[in-house]
């Protein structure tokens, strides 16, 4: 479900950048700030005969935060007028049911280290979510040629990689376990990994696990924090994302 931010969108967003930066354009807009719902604030609709809900559902949730991880950044810039540098950011949701991907100032100012600091956010989605596999998400963000940014740093939930130049490309690779094909595995804490087995050491940074006898405290969803569903024997009996 690849969605690249609306040429718009990321003109707006950076408009609000660069005019945070003292007037590199000359417009000016409001900050833009990450929403999130007020605890107890209105309900969802039921979901809950969608094919990929999972687990708990009812409870108010942001709606607009990180994505789970960044893979690249790659900056372009253009030859025809206006000329602009063109930042193209990917990465992985933590599962189905993401929308709106987009990138956004990680605070307004100038910063000393002179690198554009940009947070990569996306719409969570509304109800728990299987695991069935991140899924790709990409956005955009716009610099008007002249600028004083001689690189980028990008933030996900999860991790952040920079690229030290306004040119060419960085990447990385995400090595943690989607929970896609755990059901029926052995969990342990500790252990060497092999066939059969999930040890903590694979999975998501964050995330939990629950056995037949383990309470749960409180209503808030993380839809970037895994959960994994125990029984007795210590067997995975389901995963979700909150």
């Amino acid at each position: 479900m690849t969605r690249i931010v609306a040429k718009l969108c990321a003109a707006a967003a950076s408009v609000a950048l660069i005019a945070g930066f003292g007037g590199i354009a000359a417009a000016q807009q409001p900050p833009k700030t990450v929403a999130s719902g007020p605890p107890g604030a209105g309900s969802y609709p039921d979901t809950s005969q969608e094919s990929d809900a999972a687990g708990p559902s009812g409870a108010s949730r942001p709606l607009e935060m990180p994505v789970l991880y960044v893979t690249s950044i790659e900056v372009m810039p253009t030859s025809a007028n206006p000329k602009l540098d063109i930042i193209r950011v990917t990465g992985l949701a933590s599962s189905a049911g993401w929308s709106a991907p987009q990138l956004v100032p990680f605070f307004y100012g100038k910063p000393a280290d002179g690198i554009l600091d940009l947070q990569f956010i996306a719409t969570s989605p509304e109800q728990s979510q299987k695991a069935e596999g991140f899924q790709p998400l990409s956005a955009l963000f716009t610099l008007e040629a002249g600028h004083d940014f001689k690189g980028v740093r990008v933030r996900a939930g999860a991790n952040a990689i920079e690229l030290k130049q306004m040119s060419g490309s960085v990447q990385t690779t995400i090595k943690a376990d989607s929970g896609g094909d755990m059901i029926g595995k052995k969990f342990v804490e500790k252990g060497p990994a092999g066939p059969g087995v999930v040890t903590a050491a694979e999975l998501p940074r964050g995330f939990r696990t629950i056995t037949p006898t383990h309470g749960v405290a409180g209503i808030t969803h993380n839809p970037n924090r895994l959960n994994v569903i125990l029984d007795s024997d210590s067997k995975i009996v389901m995963t979700f994302w909150e």
